[in-house]
């Protein structure tokens, strides 16, 4: 088993070898963790949205029914995986499709080199067992919210990266960009 936990799935192809995807959460929280209130995020940070949209364009994109209604319409040039206990919860686009478990959606993406997590909290609570990196903004600030990203556990991750963006006129919060890898384990 690799050191960094990658998911493994059986290649059809006849000379067997494994293929592997990076699992990456993406997600903007502020310093007490909260991520959003009543199904909304709890500011406005445009550099935050390009990033993003840089990293997470051209690929598949896990999240939770919730988050995929919280966008005025669907994210364009990503396939969409939504993950729902609704049996009967259809998708009104061609770009995406329904899925009832965290397995089935990393069944989805075992094929690709790379994947983003991108919300809710209860779908970045079962990420943080599969994912590789994790890609955090943290917002200098404490709001008041009713989802929450997982505590990162620095005995499981290392932060690796770390850049700082002040607040300014378009920006009504200071934040970091953070990634973070995890850590080899036995």
């Amino acid at each position: 088993m690799c050191a960094e936990h990658q998911i493994k799935i059986q290649d059809s192809a006849m000379d067997n070898e494994k293929s592997e995807v990076k699992l990456i959460m993406i997600a903007a929280a502020g310093e007490n963790d909260a991520l959003g209130k009543d199904n909304a995020l709890l500011w406005h940070l445009p550099d935050d949205f390009k990033r993003f949209k840089k990293l997470t364009t051209g690929h598949k994109i896990i999240m939770g029914r919730k988050t995929f209604e919280s966008f005025p319409k669907p994210l364009p040039n990503r396939w969409n995986i939504i993950i729902t206990r609704d049996p009967h919860y259809s998708l009104p686009i061609t770009d995406g499709i329904v899925v009832h478990s965290m397995e089935s959606a990393l069944t989805l993406v075992a094929e690709d080199a790379q994947a983003y997590i991108i919300g809710g909290g209860e779908i970045y609570a079962m990420g943080m067992e599969v994912s590789h990196h994790i890609e955090l903004t943290r917002v200098h600030g404490t709001f008041e919210a009713d989802t929450f990203f997982p505590s990162i556990d620095s005995n499981e991750w290392d932060l690796v990266q770390e850049e700082y963006h002040p607040k300014d006129e378009r920006h009504d919060y200071a934040f970091s960009y953070l990634r973070y890898d995890k850590k080899d384990t036995p």
